[in-house]
């Protein structure tokens, strides 16, 4: 028994490294998709001061984690993972506020509530799927997207937003070319960040690196604890990657 037992675990111990190249290599993509174009300054002051942050993902069931078979499979639980293997001995904390089905409007009427009570120094908003699964007025919603931004700005938050999942549920809507349009329009207008995961994940299926099925829950919709994973750790390193190279700037000044 014990032999058999040791013989499994060394076993599993000699596959891990192959697990984790196998799952790098299927979240793998090129620079340009993940890197984060936009100003994280009070994120970036903050690390530079080696002070705690406090970051508030608020979205729809991409949020929640359906799909997921853990609460820790989820992408902000995996986003906080990968931010404590990156910043060891660094105060991070990530809350998880999404909420299953919701659009726009119904999320900025909870922003004093779940976001802003937090005093957050960055919120990841993950927005727009649902407007266009229910073939929403694109503009409008677009239009509750902007003044969102626009009160987590004023509030001092630095404001990363999340575009849709590439799922066939979601691309069988025409508008969905319209919202994503949309949201790097908002990314550029108001000088956030935009999160390409629509842009990652048809990446990966072009590149033959997963498919639908591989990186979607049994509905063909929602992502499941793969692409939570790719998701979460690949955001995990484009905030560092900005908020580090602010940082820089924010301690070379006088």
């Amino acid at each position: 028994m014990r032999r058999g037992l040791a013989g499994a675990l060394l076993l599993l111990c000699l596959a891990a490294p192959a697990m984790a190249a196998s799952l790098a290599e299927s979240c793998a993509a090129p620079a340009a998709l993940v890197r984060l174009h936009g100003s994280l300054a009070r994120t970036a002051l903050r690390l530079a001061r080696h002070e705690a942050i406090t970051i508030v993902a608020v979205g729809s069931s991409s949020t929640t984690g359906f799909g997921a078979s853990d609460p820790a499979r989820t992408y902000p639980s995996q986003l906080a993972a990968e931010l404590r293997r990156r910043l060891p001995g660094e105060r991070i904390a990530v809350m998880n506020e999404g909420v299953n089905g919701e659009t726009a409007a119904q999320m900025l009427a909870r922003f004093d509530r779940d976001v802003l009570a937090f005093r957050p120094d960055l919120v990841i908003w993950q927005v727009g799927t649902n407007a266009v699964l229910r073939d929403h007025d694109v503009a409008a919603d677009q239009d509750m997207i902007r003044r969102g931004v626009e009160r987590l700005k004023t509030a001092g938050a630095d404001v990363v937003l999340m575009d849709m999942q590439f799922a066939p549920m979601v691309t069988a809507h025409a508008r969905y070319r319209a919202m994503e349009q949309g949201l790097a329009e908002i990314g550029k207008q108001e000088g956030i960040p935009v999160f390409r995961r629509f842009a990652l994940m048809q990446h990966w299926v072009e590149a033959g690196q997963l498919t639908p099925a591989t990186m979607l829950a049994p509905d063909g919709l929602h992502m499941n604890d793969l692409s939570y994973g790719c998701i979460g750790r690949l955001l995990g390193d484009a905030i560092l990657e900005r908020a580090q190279a602010g940082s820089s700037l924010a301690t070379s000044r006088p």
